[in-house]
């Protein structure tokens, strides 16, 4: 039988569209920039390796997802339900995060730090990267 192959793009619009939930998917390194993931539910998803540029996750559901080293330029976690979802060497430069839960979240340290996410989460700010460390 194997192992189940990632979703396609299409698929995961198609799934998105009939508002059905996309908990424990498997999108590692897919190109998802620009897509609306606003109400999912991603608990338990993979999105490792993702390009997740300028996407939004309002008030979805991403407990427990994996988005190991994915690209999040200027995407919108505003509200969403982050606790203990693994961000570790993401790209996080001018995403928001105002309201979002993070309880056990894994941030991507020493990027950008813990003050400053926090900042971020209560007032709706851009997070700002260190320039340093930003590249891959």
């Amino acid at each position: 039988m194997g192992t189940p192959r990632p979703l396609s793009r299409k698929q995961i619009q198609d799934i998105l569209s009939r508002g059905e939930p996309l908990e424990g998917a498997d999108m590692r390194g897919l190109d998802l920039s620009e897509m609306n993931f606003d109400g999912a539910m991603l608990a338990w998803a993979k999105l490792a390796d993702a390009n997740l540029t300028r996407c939004t996750f309002r008030d979805a559901d991403l407990r427990n997802a994996s988005l190991w080293h994915a690209e999040c330029t200027g995407a919108c976690f505003d509200g969403a339900q982050l606790d203990e979802a693994d961000m570790d060497l993401a790209i996080v430069e001018g995403a928001t995060f105002k309201g979002a839960k993070m309880r056990k979240t894994i941030l991507p340290f020493p990027r950008t730090s813990l003050t400053r996410f926090q900042d971020c989460v209560k007032s709706g700010a851009p997070v700002s990267m260190d320039r340093l460390t930003r590249g891959r």
